[in-house]
């Protein structure tokens, strides 16, 4: 089974890792409530994103189901957009500037967070995420191989939902203690722009594979 699909799945779960990496609004809010509310808000937080995730993979593999049955040019259609996007994502990281978030935590209501807030704020920041869509869609169609088997494919889904709880989870135990965030901002520009670099080769890879 790894011999055929492992090179699938590495491919998958670098595209993905990366991604993850990206200082967006899941980045933030973890950071803003570890920062104001302590490890335990963030770490909660972040679960909550890893949930979030799921949501999109559910319906991406459903998605992918139909759009397999019916048409095989949309499908590739679907790839073609799906390397384009991943492109755009890496030209978007190579200009971005850095990110003040310091900025991003002056609004946070002064009272203590509950559990369950933190966890339903994590889950609805990724879930209503346009961007998330449009990428889950790109790493599936552009990815993964039709033929591939739905357990593997939920296996992926798995691992992709772990993956970001576990790593928000980090970010938010670094992020409550002070004396890391300032270090990581600054180096986090730097990082940005090379994980654009690596999803540019990326897709260009990819893009000229599926066609």
């Amino acid at each position: 089974m790894w011999a055929q699909y492992g090179s699938e799945f590495l491919a998958l779960a670098l595209v993905h890792f990366l991604a993850v990496l990206l200082p967006g609004p899941d980045f933030a809010v973890t950071v803003r409530h570890s920062v104001r509310y302590g490890y335990l808000i963030g770490c909660l937080t972040a679960i909550g994103i890893g949930a979030g995730i799921s949501i999109h993979v559910l319906y991406t593999l459903v998605g992918l189901g139909i759009i397999i049955q019916q048409s095989s040019w949309l499908l590739f259609s679907l790839q073609v957009c799906g390397a384009m996007y991943l492109i755009y994502l890496g030209c978007s990281l190579l200009r971005t500037q850095p990110f003040n978030y310091a900025a991003s935590t002056e609004n946070i209501d002064s009272l203590a967070l509950s559990k369950w807030k933190a966890f339903m704020t994590g889950l609805m920041t990724n879930a209503f995420n346009p961007k998330a869509t449009l990428f889950f869609l790109a790493i599936f169609t552009t990815l993964v191989h039709p033929t591939t088997p739905m357990k593997i494919q939920i296996f992926y889904g798995v691992w992709m939902c772990a993956v970001n709880a576990l790593w928000f989870m980090v970010v938010a135990i670094l992020f409550s203690r002070p004396m890391v965030r300032n270090n990581f901002l600054k180096a986090g520009n730097k990082f940005e722009k090379f994980m654009g670099a690596v999803l540019i080769i990326l897709a260009v890879k990819l893009l000229f594979t599926n066609i």
